[in-house]
């Protein structure tokens, strides 16, 4: 627990980024990788891979790490190894092996979407960076009751809009697994495969194979720690957390580091998981 002195010192603004300074620094190295789902796309090196399983790893980033690590890894092996081949390739026959695949309320069915999804998607694009660079979101909802339109916003519903309108077989059960800030949500998952996928400080942990978002358009992802540590720093004061509630504390972030608030993702997560706060 930090002390209360610490909490003293770390109200003023040169103080607090300092201190977070120090510990975004501390966190954002190779040795954060093993423990965390990220660890799932950096056994690949070619980019598609590390897409797909970037993806899947943080669909699936909910619960116990040790489980979505043993979960994530699950799916690779089913993949043979080779995600971006298999997804190319499979025969339907090779489909039968997801139908035990489960973790928490991602089932079989979910899995079979995916996969599905995928094959479509890299058919007719090279990366899924383009996915989430359309505006023309296709419903009307969308348009009317997302409650931001920054870049990141928009790639967000265009996103979520193309994946469950992808086919008219669409699971709907399947939706919940893609979150829009249409609905309010604070997207947790998804803005942290955003961040994987676009920051690039040569760090080790984020890949930055991304080039046409930019860190400085990034939202931050609010989990359990994050949402408790941002709290407790004065960084966060909406009583939801959801996409506004992520924006807020994007904002605050944005004051010690207008070109990459999200970099403090490394700070707050740490200081929550490792149990300094």
């Amino acid at each position: 627990m930090m002390n209360d002195e610490l909490l003293i010192n770390t109200r003023s603004y040169s103080s607090l980024k300092d201190f977070l300074d120090t510990k975004a620094d501390l966190y954002n190295r190779p040795s954060f990788i093993e423990r965390d789902p990220i660890s799932i796309p950096h056994r690949f090196s070619r980019k598609q891979d590390i897409e797909i399983m970037g993806f899947w790893a943080a669909v699936l980033a909910w619960g116990q790490r040790p489980v979505i690590l043993k979960k994530t890894n699950e799916l690779v092996e089913l993949m043979d190894g080779a995600p971006y081949d298999f997804i190319l390739n499979h025969q339907e026959s090779d489909l039968k092996r997801f139908l035990a695949f489960k973790h928490r309320t991602f089932n079989a069915t979910d899995a079979l979407y995916f996969l599905h999804f995928f094959r479509q998607y890299y058919q007719e694009h090279d990366s899924l960076e383009d996915a989430f660079l359309l505006t023309n979101t296709s419903t009307v909802e969308s348009k009317s009751t997302a409650p931001d339109f920054s870049p990141v916003g928009q790639s967000l519903i265009a996103f979520h809009d193309q994946f469950c309108g992808l086919t008219d077989f669409f699971p709907e059960r399947t939706r919940k697994h893609i979150a829009t800030p249409a609905r309010n949500s604070a997207c947790k998952r998804l803005l942290m495969f955003l961040r994987w996928m676009v920051r690039d400080d040569d760090r080790g942990v984020d890949f930055g194979i991304w080039k046409q978002l930019r860190p400085d358009q990034l939202v931050m992802p609010i989990d359990v720690h994050v949402n408790r540590v941002a709290r407790q720093l004065g960084l966060l004061n909406r009583p939801q957390t959801d996409w506004k509630a992520a924006l807020e504390l994007t904002e605050a972030l944005r004051q010690f580091d207008p070109n990459d608030p999200v970099r403090y993702d490394f700070a707050l997560f740490g200081l929550g998981v490792e149990g300094e706060m």
